[in-house]
């Protein structure tokens, strides 16, 4: 097998193991566990807990000490483990804790597999800028995959999905041991202060006034993404509580109908370049954040039949162009007004607002509102839980445009695989 598909392998295989459960898991908790709102908040907000403090520290792990495939390998046993223990909790509060040992151990692999597939290739003398990009689209297809068996396994409400994921996180733990060696670097001047072997000198952006707003609206924009990976397939399956859709397929196959908005995902990120080098970073931005008051508003009016149909279809591509122009573009923000000392550290305070800080902050709120303004005797105010998701991207939209600040260069190119 050549080592191109080798990381092909591991790239699709890191994301199979995540969209197993992660677009399904709300009909789990409310469908078969029946917990609350709030505490539903609590759980996806461990993903932000997790990015906030495991990517720095697994780094400066594999930069310092252990050979990054070990290190990789050894987490995603720990997630293994942690996935297999899930269906046995039985209260909300035990669920929070064991998912977010689950979350320590997978939200940093993220990053991981990105260095460890740099390393190899940089090592086997191939160009990362041509070759890693076709290896990465593997994920996005192992996500879509993964939705597809937990769907047609009819697995989406039940304890399965964490089984399917945790049996693949065991193979794939054992495979990165498989790997030729990352070994520690050790790129970290002896004589460096705390804060840069920390990666916080990255934290003096913060007194730029046009980054300091940039990575606040990316935190309102990653609360946004969390919106739709929590209740996106929940809000589908519960038409089938109205007996004119129960049998309806958008019901049945919820989860393959989400997982357009990651197949559309693919296919937006080919327009990006021609987006930003003809209308700049902050136009870009700007059209991702209208796509995600689409996205909601569409959702708002969706049924699983007629005209609704088409709403539901066309809101999941249009997430495509929400998602991708948003995270590609701020990637690229950050790549091209950063100085080099900092690129790496600034790409990882990127990651912590938006994976993190945002999620936490849309995971909670969402949770709160959702039980305490538009849950009825159990019954999920759906549209209008949407229309006040896309009035909150509209507001995000206006205030961006109205006090962030960036001239576009024509003469300024830009790549995706930057």
């Amino acid at each position: 097998m050549s080592i191109k598909l080798r990381l092909t392998v591991l790239s699709f295989l890191q994301f199979f193991v995540w969209g197993a459960w992660l677009i399904t898991i709300a009909n789990y908790w409310f469908g078969m566990k029946g917990w609350s709102g709030t505490d539903f908040g609590k759980i996806f907000s461990t993903l932000g807990i997790a990015s906030i403090i495991m990517p720095a520290l697994t780094g400066i792990i594999a930069d310092r000490w252990i050979n990054a495939e070990k290190l990789y390998g050894i987490l995603h046993l720990g997630y293994a483990i942690t996935l297999f223990y899930l269906p046995q909790v039985n209260d909300p509060s035990t669920f929070f804790v064991v998912m977010l040992i689950g979350m320590m151990c997978y939200m940093p692999t993220i990053a991981l597999s990105n260095s460890i597939a740099y390393t190899i290739l940089k090592d086997k003398n191939y160009d990362v800028v041509k070759d890693f990009p076709p290896i990465r689209v593997w994920g996005t297809i192992g996500f879509i995959v993964a939705m597809w068996v937990t769907n047609l396994s009819g697995s989406k409400a039940n304890a399965n999905q964490f089984y399917i994921a945790a049996v693949i996180a065991i193979f794939l733990g054992i495979y990165a041991f498989t790997l030729p060696k990352c070994k520690p670097q050790n790129l970290i001047p002896k004589n460096a202060n705390l804060s840069e072997k920390l990666g916080l000198n990255a934290f003096s952006l913060f007194a730029n006034y046009k980054m300091a707003l940039f990575f606040i609206f990316s935190m309102f924009l990653g609360g946004a993404l969390q919106l739709t990976n929590m209740y996106g397939d929940v809000f589908l399956s519960e038409f089938g509580k109205v007996e004119e859709y129960a049998n309806s397929f958008v019901v049945k196959y919820s989860t393959i109908i989400m997982s357009i908005s990651q197949i559309s995902e693919t296919l937006f990120i080919l327009a990006i370049p021609f987006f930003l080098n003809r209308f700049g970073i902050k136009k870009v931005m700007l059209i991702s954040m209208l796509a995600w008051v689409f996205r909601f508003g569409l959702f708002a009016y969706g049924t699983p039949t007629g005209i609704g149909l088409a709403f539901i279809i066309i809101s999941c591509i249009v997430y495509g162009m929400a998602f991708d122009f948003f995270n590609i573009s701020g990637s690229l923000f950050i790549e091209t007004t950063t100085s080099a000392a900092i690129r790496s550290s600034a790409q990882g305070l990127f990651m912590m607002m938006t994976n993190g800080f945002g999620a936490i902050f849309g995971s909670s709120v969402s949770g709160y509102l959702i039980d305490k303004y538009y849950t009825h005797n159990g019954v999920k105010d759906w549209h209008h839980i949407w229309i006040v998701f896309a009035a909150y991207a509209l507001v995000i939209a206006i205030l961006f445009q109205l006090f962030f600040k960036h001239k576009h260069n024509r003469n300024e190119k830009f790549s995706v695989s930057h």
